[in-house]
């Protein structure tokens, strides 16, 4: 008979119990180490990134914009008058003189007032000739009668002695003695009196003529006014250089009704230009009149310096005026579009790096700085201080050296750490 082997199965059965809570506690320590565990670093292509190194040493800053050229000097010519567009002379494009005529307009009515002046005119210099006979006239008939006055006095004056000696010897009665005496002063006041009325009269003419004279000057004017209103239907160019455009906004056409004081064609000087650069209204305030500055016109570029900032922001940007110190480009011509660089300043001694994609001046980044002989890159936090076009200075975070990724990281802000392949 079979005799129960008890201690052999509770061996095993000990065993077996052991070996389930060995396992046990060992898939335990295994799930606590693997929750431990940081995730794995994501790869990045070193193809995708480009990056720079940190370096001291002199960093210039400039602020950068597009803009055009412009003309320094711009001439609008302006219709004077109203008229008609006749003849369309120069087409725009073309090398124009300051008297090149470029249109010709017609106006019958500003020909014909010009005509009515003139005869006016000649009318009025006939009334002055004629008032000054009548005047010299009248001014010989009273010294005529002066003259008359003189010798009646001369004469009566000489009877009033004459009766006087005779009165004194008793020859001549008193009464006729008396008589002579104030004939004699009676002709002489008369005499006194025109002689005072022709020194009136000779004011009086010459008051006559100032007015006519006046009159004459004022038609005279007219007349010229009306005569260079007729000579400027035949529209020139004003300055040397070359017509921009006819017209304001639209080309004029033969046959178009202008207006007074209309924009019929405006002429530009072609070598003398200026850069209109627009900046960032962020970046623009440190600039300052007279800092340097470069011009591209993609066909070669030309120093200048800065000699206007408009005071006002428009869209986010502000205007800055640049003269070209240098002789222009080939090529260069009004309108054209440019490139613009204004040189803020230079820092002698300062640790920069390539500005990267997501880092303004002054503010604090986290950037991803090369580290495990380029296989690898971690995040540092970094403060940013003053900017450049292309390079930013680095106020801590950063040491002379480093290599650090200037790309756009931004996907991969949920990590501290990248693998680079």
């Amino acid at each position: 008979m079979d005799i129960p082997r008890t201690a052999a199965i509770k061996r095993r059965r000990i065993r077996r119990v052991a070996g389930v809570s060995v396992s046990l506690v060992v898939l335990t320590v295994i799930t606590m180490g693997l929750a431990r565990l940081k995730p794995a670093a994501p790869t990045v292509d070193k193809a995708t990134i480009y990056t720079d190194t940190v370096k001291r040493g002199e960093m210039v800053r400039e602020v950068w914009g597009n803009g055009t050229l412009v003309p320094t000097q711009i001439q609008l010519v302006q219709a004077d008058t109203a008229g008609q567009v006749e003849r369309i002379l120069i087409l725009p494009g073309a090398a124009v003189q300051a008297d090149t005529v470029i249109i010709e307009l017609t106006n019958p009515e500003l020909k014909q007032a010009a005509f009515e002046t003139e005869w006016q005119l000649r009318a009025a210099e006939a009334q002055l000739e004629k008032l000054k006979v009548q005047l010299e006239s009248d001014r010989l008939t009273q010294e005529a009668a002066i003259a008359s006055l003189r010798i009646d006095y001369t004469v009566a004056q000489m009877d009033a002695e004459a009766d006087d000696q005779l009165a004194k010897e008793g020859l001549v009665p008193l009464l006729i003695q008396k008589k002579s005496k104030s004939r004699a002063e009676e002709i002489k006041s008369r005499y006194e009196i025109e002689q005072k009325r022709l020194k009136i009269s000779d004011a009086a003419q010459k008051a006559q003529i100032a007015v006519q004279e006046a009159e004459l000057a004022k038609l005279r004017a007219l007349l010229s006014l009306r005569r260079q209103q007729v000579e400027n239907l035949r529209v020139k160019a004003g300055i040397d250089g070359v017509l921009q455009q006819i017209g304001d906004r639209e080309m004029l056409q033969v046959g178009q009704r202008v207006n007074p004081n209309a924009t019929l064609a405006r002429v530009v000087q072609p070598t003398q230009l200026k850069a209109e650069i627009k900046i960032p209204e962020t970046q623009a305030k440190d600039v300052q009149l007279l800092q340097p500055a470069l011009v591209d016109t993609r066909n070669g570029k030309v120093a200048g310096h800065v000699i206007r900032i408009d005071p006002a922001a428009q869209s986010g940007t502000v205007t800055i005026d640049i003269a070209l110190d240098g002789p222009l480009p080939k090529g260069a011509r009004p309108d054209m579009n440019v490139e613009g660089t204004v040189e803020l300043e230079r820092l002698e001694d300062a640790l920069h790096v390539g500005r990267p994609i997501q880092g303004q001046a002054d503010t604090p980044v986290g950037l991803f700085k090369v580290v495990n002989g380029g296989r690898e890159a971690v995040r540092v936090p970094v403060k940013l201080g003053r900017s450049s076009v292309r390079f930013i200075e680095i106020v801590s975070g950063l040491n002379e050296g480093d290599q650090v990724i200037l790309s756009d990281m931004s996907q991969w802000d949920a990590h501290d750490r990248v693998r680079l392949n």
